[in-house]
């Protein structure tokens, strides 16, 4: 575990398992399916005449590539590749929904987190040998500090417009006694 530039992002060294689309967007049911998932991907392309589907060459890139580096902010995860520290995939935080670690495996974690432009949820799995329970954590406390950060800037924004909507009372107000006091100087 490192911390990079202050405390604005925390980096985790972990393995990729992999991504897998899910049916639901929560629910540790949803990670024991997707390790399942990502178990029978790689039982078929063990299988040469079994034909593959697209995802799964992508996956078995990163598979490929399983070290990784997972970028933690305010504003989201980044997976990075080991080595040359290749964005594999960005998730912001605003598209996560459920996050855990396996009960039957405490190393392995994992997120599910909305495709910003498909509507489709997928499962980011991850095996760490110490960290999983404290990222699980600190990924959750990310995603409430996010939350109540949106929930503060959604208040200012109420604020500003309630203020917007005063003032234009105040300006309705103080032209219609200036009509009055106009009409009280012209008598």
């Amino acid at each position: 575990m490192s911390d990079t530039e202050g405390d604005n992002e925390i980096s985790f060294p972990v393995k990729f398992l992999g991504r897998v689309e899910v049916a639901r967007s929560d629910g540790l049911q949803i990670l024991s399916e997707a390790v399942q998932s990502l178990k029978l991907q790689r039982e078929r392309r063990s299988i040469p005449f079994l034909p593959q589907t697209p995802d799964q060459f992508s996956s078995e890139k990163a598979a490929r590539k399983s070290k990784v580096h997972l970028f933690l902010s305010l504003s989201g995860i980044d997976i990075l590749e080991n080595k040359t520290k290749f964005l594999l995939y960005s998730c912001p935080l605003s598209t996560i929904s459920f996050c855990a670690v396996l009960p039957s495996s405490p190393k392995v974690f994992g997120f599910v987190a909305r495709h910003p432009a498909a509507d489709t949820n997928h499962c980011y799995l991850f095996q760490s040998q110490t960290f999983s329970h404290v990222l699980v954590s600190v990924i959750g406390d990310a995603f409430r500090a996010s939350k109540k950060e949106e929930s503060v800037r959604g208040g200012r924004d109420l604020i500003v417009e309630a203020l917007r909507h005063k003032n234009k009372m105040l300006q309705r107000e103080n032209a219609e006694l200036k009509r009055r006091l106009d009409r009280q100087t012209d008598v």
